[in-house]
């Protein structure tokens, strides 16, 4: 059983088409315009509602974040890597893809899967082993983005971005050693690496990359977080391509 938890996740399950199986509602939550849209959405598709106190919710779910709202659905549907480049090229656009290697904190996950979504990105790469995968809080942090944003699991990140390279991809990593973001070139066809939350890129997958990234830092704290960092190089991807 596949669980989605909060208002937001589990109206964007409804709207992408997603199949829900069941929508739990607690008893005596406030109808605002949200949980009246999932309701019309679970009436539209013939989708059971099941009322509930707020104490067997949080017994359903990861915790008590679940504003009183979960759905039943099926299990993430991984998708290919050659089909989120395919969806690139059938909208004419050069293909950017974020490669994420061994990001483990739900959290960061669904935060950088959110910014994706908003600048535009073509997909997702994760691996399949030391890593997160997408879970009930993955979903809860994209506020629903991950409805929208394909997600591809790989079983070697390095094999992976030589593919890439033989696709005519250009490999960016996010490292302190890098040139200034705003120098380099992210108009064609962009693989953006994201290295984990402690230790960056791991040795391979940095060698693996055709050049190296990094954000100025002006203050005392020399890192930043890793879904911070991405957003700010999703969005000079986005910034360099609008202005052509």
């Amino acid at each position: 059983m596949n669980i989605i938890e909060g208002r937001k996740p589990v109206l964007e399950a409804l709207r992408s088409g997603r199949t829900v199986h069941r929508i739990i509602l607690a008893q005596g939550i406030r109808e605002d315009a949200v949980i009246r849209e999932i309701m019309e959405l679970a009436q539209r598709n013939s989708i059971s509602v099941q009322w509930m106190d707020r104490q067997e919710i949080s017994d359903l779910s990861s915790g008590d974040v679940h504003q009183g709202v979960l759905a039943q659905t099926e299990a993430y549907r991984y998708k290919t890597l050659e089909s989120i480049i395919r969806k690139a090229k059938d909208r004419q656009e050069p293909p950017f893809v974020i490669v994420l290697d061994r990001i483990t904190d739900p959290q960061n996950l669904g935060s950088i899967i959110r910014t994706a979504e908003g600048c535009g990105a073509h997909g997702i790469v994760i691996p399949r082993r030391r890593a997160c995968g997408v879970t009930p809080a993955v979903v809860k942090a994209s506020a629903g983005a991950v409805e929208y944003v394909p997600i591809a699991r790989v079983v070697n990140i390095t094999r992976t971005l030589n593919w890439l390279k033989q696709q005519g991809f250009w490999i960016i990593g996010a490292d302190m050693e890098g040139n200034p973001y705003y120098l380099t070139d992210l108009k064609g066809s962009v693989a953006l690496v994201l290295g984990s939350e402690g230790r960056g890129m791991g040795r391979l997958v940095k060698e693996n990359c055709d050049t190296l990234v990094s954000i100025p830092m002006m203050g005392r704290v020399q890192s930043l977080n890793v879904s911070v960092a991405g957003a700010i190089l999703m969005y000079e991807v986005l910034r360099q391509r609008r202005d052509v």
